[in-house]
C-alpha cells in the first residue's frame, strides 16, 4: 500500500514516546508499503537525523514549525481565534502546501495522522485518513490547569474546551481513529459514539529486548526512574519520588541508590542533598546510556498520576527484564494484573511499603519479572503492533473501496 505519513516531529533520534512509536512502525511497515513522510521540525540541527529514515521511507519532506511555542504571534492567535494554542504552536505553512501539493500529484490509499494537532495540515480530500491519538490531550492539559494557582484557571479553562472542541472535531473527519489503550477508546466512544476506533498499542523498543533475564543484585538495589523532562508528568512523578517516597524509603532501606535520568532532568529538578541520588541527564541521541540504566536497574519506580496514552518506559523495563512498580495510572491501557505482572502503589505510603516486600522475595520478584517480559514479548512487541495497522489499513482501504 501508498501511504502519507503526517508526524509533528522528526521520528529520529528515538529520545521521546512519539518518536519510539513512530520509528518502530516505519521500521516494520516499510517491509510490506510504500511510505512518503511528512515530518515537522524545529531546529537545524533536526534535520540532520533525516538520513537515519532514508531506508523505510520512499520520500521524506521536512517542513518548518516555531522553534520556540510561546511567541507573541501565537499567544495572541491563541487569544482571538478558536484555535487552541496547541495547534497553532505545531502549524507549518510549509507542512500545508507539501501534503496539498503531493495529495494533488500521487495517489495513496491512507493518511496516516500521528496525533490531532497534525490534522490542520490536511485540506480537503478523498483520502482516507487514520488519526492515531497517542493519548487525549486535553485531559492530559486538564490535569496541568488543576495543578495552577486558582486565578489562573478561569482563562487556561476556555483554552482546553477549545482543545476539547477541536481534538473531537478531527476525531470526525478521520475515517478511523487509533488510540494506544482500550481507556482512551473508551473515552473517545463516549464523546463520540459513531466514530470507527480500533487500538494500536505501544511496544517496547527491538533493541530493549534483553536475550535472558541475568541475575539481579536484590542486597544493594538501583531504583530507577526515566523519561523526557520536558514533559510535565514526568517532572511531577520524579519530584513525587524525591520529596514523597525517598526520605521515608531510605530509613528503611539505607542500601539502596536512586537514579533519575532522561532529557531536561538536571535543569527542571531540584538538586537534593541524598548521596543516594543520582539525577543523570541523557542527551536527545543517546539511546545506549538509556538500554544501560534500564538493563542494570534493579526496579523502575514510576509515581505517575498525569492520564492519557500508555508509558512506554513500562513496556521498555518490561522487556528489559526489570520489574515496575507504578501507580493505576501509570498501568493504564496496559493489559497487567497486579501482583503477578506488575506491582501497583498509589500513594506515597504504598510504594514506600511495598518496595521493600518486592525486593525482600527473590521468588516474587523473579515471577512478575518472567511475566512481565513474556507479556512484552508477545503482545508489545513492534513487529506484532505493525502487523495489527497493517490489517486496520487493508480494511480502511477495502471499505474506502466499497464506499466508492
Amino acid at each position: 500500500m501508498r501511504i502519507l505519513m503526517l508526524t509533528p516531529y522528526l521520528p529520529y533520534p528515538p529520545a521521546s514516546g512519539g518518536q519510539i512509536r513512530t520509528l518502530n512502525l516505519l521500521k516494520h511497515l516499510s517491509k510490506n508499503h510504500s511510505i512518503t513522510l511528512i515530518a515537522l521540525y524545529k531546529t537545524e540541527k533536526e534535520k540532520e537525523y533525516a538520513s537515519y529514515l532514508k531506508s523505510y521511507c520512499k520520500e521524506i519532506y521536512l517542513c518548518k514549525r516555531p522553534e520556540k511555542p510561546w511567541l507573541p504571534v501565537n499567544i495572541l492567535k491563541s487569544i482571538t481565534s478558536s484555535q487552541p494554542f496547541l495547534i497553532i504552536r505545531n502549524y507549518s505553512v510549509e507542512a500545508r502546501e507539501r501534503v496539498e501539493k503531493l495529495l494533488s500529484k500521487n495517489h495513496y490509499d491512507v493518511i496516516h495522522a500521528e496525533t490531532f494537532y497534525i490534522m490542520p495540515h490536511i485540506p480537503k480530500t478523498t483520502t482516507p485518513i487514520f488519526l492515531l491519538e497517542q493519548t487525549i490531550e486535553y485531559e492530559v492539559y486538564q490535569h496541568w490547569v488543576n495543578k495552577l494557582p486558582f486565578f489562573l484557571k478561569p482563562l487556561l479553562h476556555i483554552e482546553i474546551l477549545k482543545l476539547k472542541l477541536k481534538e473531537r472535531e478531527y476525531w470526525r473527519r478521520a475515517f478511523f481513529v487509533g488510540t494506544v489503550s482500550n481507556v482512551d477508546q473508551n473515552k473517545i466512544k463516549q464523546l463520540e459514539p459513531e466514530i470507527n476506533s480500533v487500538i494500536i498499542p505501544n511496544g517496547a523498543g527491538d533493541d530493549m529486548f534483553v536475550d535472558t533475564l541475568h541475575e539481579k543484585n536484590l542486597k544493594k538495589p538501583t531504583l530507577l526512574f526515566v523519561g523526557s523532562f520536558y514533559w510535565l508528568q514526568n517532572t511531577e512523578a520524579a519530584e513525587y519520588l524525591l520529596t514523597q517516597i525517598y526520605p521515608k524509603l531510605i530509613k528503611i532501606m539505607p542500601n539502596i541508590e536512586i537514579i533519575i535520568a532522561g532529557q531536561n532532568a538536571a535543569t527542571k529538578l531540584q538538586p537534593t542533598s541524598g548521596s543516594n541520588i543520582k539525577i543523570v541527564d541523557v542527551a536527545q541521541d543517546d539511546s545506549s546510556t538509556m538500554e544501560k540504566l534500564f538493563k542494570e536497574a534493579t526496579l523502575l519506580v514510576a509515581p505517575i498520576f498525569g492520564p492519557g496514552g500508555t508509558r512506554l518506559k513500562i513496556l521498555a523495563a518490561m522487556a528489559s527484564g526489570l520489574p515496575v512498580i507504578t501507580t493505576d495510572t501509570g498501568a493504564s491501557g496496559l493489559e497487567l494484573k497486579d501482583n503477578r505482572d506488575i506491582f501497583i502503589a498509589n500513594t506515597a505510603n504504598d510504594f514506600i511499603e511495598k518496595i521493600p516486600v518486592i525486593l525482600n522475595d527473590k521468588k516474587l520478584y523473579e515471577t512478575i519479572r518472567k511475566n512481565a517480559f513474556d507479556i512484552a514479548k508477545h503482545k508489545y512487541s513492534w513487529n506484532s503492533i505493525s502487523k495489527e495497522l497493517e490489517i486496520v489499513y487493508k480494511s480502511i482501504r477495502k471499505k474506502d473501496e466499497n464506499r466508492s
